[in-house]
């Protein structure tokens, strides 16, 4: 069991209103073990073409509890960002650990997120105290980061003031200059030492924020804004939760020079550049080039890429199994449709895999994203080849990644589920070859394949 540090009130005696070097050291030796690298991966779904790609990431993440709360900065998830398993690394007792966390449900007035360390051990970890106190400007903070990966993910200490204080919508703290992206929910003190808060960036409306907008500058989220959360922790962020309403369309904002080219209003709308085939789109009969005026009594006055994602929340909001009205413009005569809202289909990050083994290829079932993002029409059906073991049977007959398989010898297969039973079926005959038809694009033919059996 490791021992129970809690980070409380700094007692530094601050006359002039600047920190010298021993308060800075003693500072940084008091807040450092509270201060945690977040490592986790993300889904990004371009709201324009519909791809989808991969990516890792970190963050700083600041333990505010000792079970092991861990807040991070909003940046984390997104409209178009979709982060999973995390990792939380600190410092214990002299020895770097890590930990897995769970994502807990992001706030919607504040642009931070909460994580919880699955804290089997039991371990009671070095926190984060805060204090409510103001801050008046030309103030003095410091602030606790971390560096990036060239030099280790350091821990370290800078200084800035309060350039501004903005009473409305609510009180807005904001620095007098830029921070680095490791001090981006860094705990913020204050000159008498007391942790006031964190360094955050608010969303801008097009990210999905709403009321409480000052994007672009960093600010200090004081403590009253995230209190609550620290004090009764948001609910774990499951899977289904997250997948909200789904319309299953693409579409592109309305610039002026679109506007001006088909003769319209200059007012912005969404242009439908991609219908997803079966979806409640192609249902409620909405067709490529109509523009979207209206969703469901909002209007839709998109011009710009950013709008887009205004509309991707605008729809999940909506509400699963809910009768909406769309009001769009076709050939410049204004109608009104009706479509009933699904729950979004897999993601390719969610789509099933199955590895064949004596064959030498791993599969995926095909996803509506997928079928956007590689141009494989809806007519298209079978499995995707995914990987492709070195020198296994399926390399050497010419099989690559990127090839939909749609038949196994003379039966069809329209689905990972049918493939998964063919297999079944040649595992138990063993069979000296087997013969895949196979397409890519345009090109499509028979390969035939000599799987090595287990013995």
């Amino acid at each position: 069991m490791n021992s129970f540090i809690i980070i409380s009130t700094l007692l530094i005696q601050n006359i002039w209103g600047t920190f010298s070097s021993a308060q800075l050291e003693t500072i940084y030796n008091q807040i450092t073990p509270s201060i945690a690298l977040v490592q986790y991966s993300s889904e990004v779904t371009n709201q324009v073409t519909g791809e989808v790609t991969r990516r890792d990431g970190n963050a700083l993440g600041l333990i505010v509890s000792a079970d092991g709360l861990v807040m991070v900065p909003g940046f984390v998830e997104l409209e178009n960002i979709s982060s999973f398993n995390f990792r939380v690394r600190l410092n214990i007792k002299g020895e770097e650990k890590e930990f897995p966390a769970l994502k807990l449900r992001k706030p919607d007035d504040l642009n931070v997120m909460f994580l919880k360390i699955d804290n089997e051990e039991n371990i009671k970890f070095p926190y984060a105290q805060f204090t409510e106190d103001s801050l008046k400007i030309g103030s003095t903070v410091t602030m606790v980061g971390i560096l990036g990966e060239t030099v280790d993910y350091a821990r370290c200490i800078t200084t800035a003031h309060i350039g501004a204080i903005l009473e409305k919508p609510r009180l807005t703290y904001c620095l007098d200059e830029n921070v680095r992206l490791g001090f981006v929910g860094a705990p913020v003190i204050n000159e008498q030492g007391n942790i006031v808060g964190v360094v955050g960036f608010d969303l801008s409306k097009a990210e999905g924020g709403e009321v409480y907008t000052r994007s672009g500058h960093p600010l200090i989220y004081q403590y009253s804004l995230f209190k609550k959360y620290i004090q009764n922790p948001p609910a774990v962020q499951y899977q289904d939760e997250e997948q909200g309403a789904w319309l299953g369309v693409i579409t592109q904002p309305l610039t002026d020079d679109f506007a001006e080219y088909w003769d319209l209003p200059k007012e912005g709308g969404l242009i439908v550049a991609t219908i997803v085939n079966p979806s409640p789109a192609s249902e409620c009969g909405l067709k490529i080039g109509d523009i979207i005026t209206n969703f469901n009594g909002t209007p839709i006055k998109a011009k710009y890429e950013t709008d887009v994602t205004s509309f991707t929340k605008l729809v999940r909001e909506a509400g699963v199994g809910n009768r909406v009205k769309i009001e769009i413009l076709r050939d410049k005569k204004p109608m009104t449709l009706t479509a009933l809202l699904q729950t979004r289909p897999r993601k390719s990050s969610e789509a099933e895999e199955f590895e064949w083994e004596s064959v030498g290829i791993t599969v995926r079932e095909i996803t509506p994203d997928m079928r956007i993002a590689l141009s494989i029409d809806e007519t298209v059906q079978g499995v995707l080849v995914y990987r492709v073991k070195s020198g296994s049977p399926a390399q050497i007959s010419r099989i690559s990644r990127g090839f939909i398989i749609q038949a196994i010898g003379d039966i069809p297969v329209r689905s990972i589920d049918e493939f998964k039973n063919v297999v079944t079926i040649i595992q138990e005959k063993k069979p000296k070859e087997i013969t895949f038809f196979a397409k890519m694009g345009n090109i499509s033919g028979f390969f035939r394949i000599q799987p090595r059996w287990a013995e």
